[in-house]
């Protein structure tokens, strides 16, 4: 991340020079076009781009492994085994108190079924009462003799005789009922709660091993999207990507002649001036793109202030020689 900063700041002052140099005059609009949109700053961005995506792929792939290591810790074998001891300790309670309910479970409906037919001649008999009641209390109304009545009140002592065994029967029958029933609630409540104990059991075991299985394919994930963007990283930073070709001029165009030192004359010993000021003006351009050529053939996208500032002194040099020359031949 250090070296993307640098190289965006070498840019930014690449610019800010080659603006100077422009308003001064030194170095063509043509350099700095060149430079801008020169293919090489499209590879160093792609090689930017390309390092940010793999630096962040590493980071997700770090924290995937950290996330992994927490899983792995928390579905350690010995925790995974002590929660199995867990289950295996409480099964055999389980067992037994699921035997204990189902056989005082068997027998309540046959239970039930004494403590109806109880309910049934209990009842039978209180209304045999109510009948004979009602006909002593007819007979009465009516006039009947005393020997009718005494009969009739006979028949209510028998059936009242009656009703106390069903009734005594009923109560037993009752009792053992819910007695019968009091005991195996008691044992399944214990089976429920055994039952309870081991499913939290299991389901504690198996979340554990949930959570380090999605760990591990989330990691491998992570894994498999770093190595992809560590190949699309050296991919775009191999050299046959990021080394610039030479610039060749087109075909067509006509290169201009290197500037040469004037030779002294042989007669006079004098330095010979060129032959116009255009002739002046060929040589500056041609050591300006020169240089500004060489800076760009370098490979390095972004050319320092110093380098730049070369680039200006140089100008300005071949400029004052020029002039002086001129002023020579006059």
């Amino acid at each position: 991340m250090n070296d993307i900063l640098a190289r965006r700041a070498r840019r930014a002052t690449m610019g800010i020079a080659l603006s100077v140099a422009l308003a001064a005059g030194i170095v063509p609009a043509t350099a700095i076009a060149a430079e801008t949109s020169s293919p090489v700053d499209a590879v160093a961005l792609q090689t930017e781009d390309a390092a940010a995506e793999k630096e962040k792929a590493y980071a997700a792939m770090q924290e995937a492994l950290k996330n992994l290591e927490a899983a792995k810790a928390a579905a350690s074998p010995e925790i995974i085994a002590k929660i199995d001891d867990n289950i295996a300790f409480l099964q055999p309670f389980y067992d037994k108190y699921s035997a204990e309910a189902a056989k005082w479970r068997e027998p309540l409906p046959a239970m039930q079924a004494n403590v109806d037919a109880a309910q049934a001649k209990y009842d039978e008999a209180n209304n045999r009462v109510s009948e004979v009641k009602t006909k002593y209390e007819k007979a009465r109304s009516d006039g009947a003799s005393y020997e009718a009545l005494s009969q009739l009140r006979r028949e209510i002592s028998m059936a009242q005789a009656e009703v106390e065994p069903w009734e005594i029967e009923l109560r037993h029958r009752r009792s053992e009922l819910e007695r019968q029933e009091e005991r195996f609630k008691r044992y399944e409540t214990e089976a429920k709660g055994m039952k309870a104990k081991i499913d939290e059991a299991k389901a504690k075991r198996d979340a554990l091993l949930g959570d380090l299985e999605k760990a591990q394919a989330a990691y491998d994930d992570a894994c498999k999207a770093y190595e992809e963007a560590k190949a699309a990283a050296d991919k775009a930073t191999s050299p046959e990507i990021t080394q610039p070709t030479e610039t060749t001029p087109p075909s067509g165009s006509t290169q201009p002649a290197e500037t040469t030192q004037p030779a002294s004359s042989p007669a006079t010993g004098k330095d010979t001036a060129p032959s116009s000021s255009k002739q002046a003006n060929t040589g500056n351009g041609k050591q300006a793109n020169t240089t500004a050529g060489k800076l760009a053939n370098t490979g390095d996208t972004t050319p320092s202030a110093i380098a730049l500032a070369g680039i200006a002194v140089a100008g300005l040099g071949i400029t004052a020689t020029a002039t002086r020359r001129l002023k020579n031949s006059k």
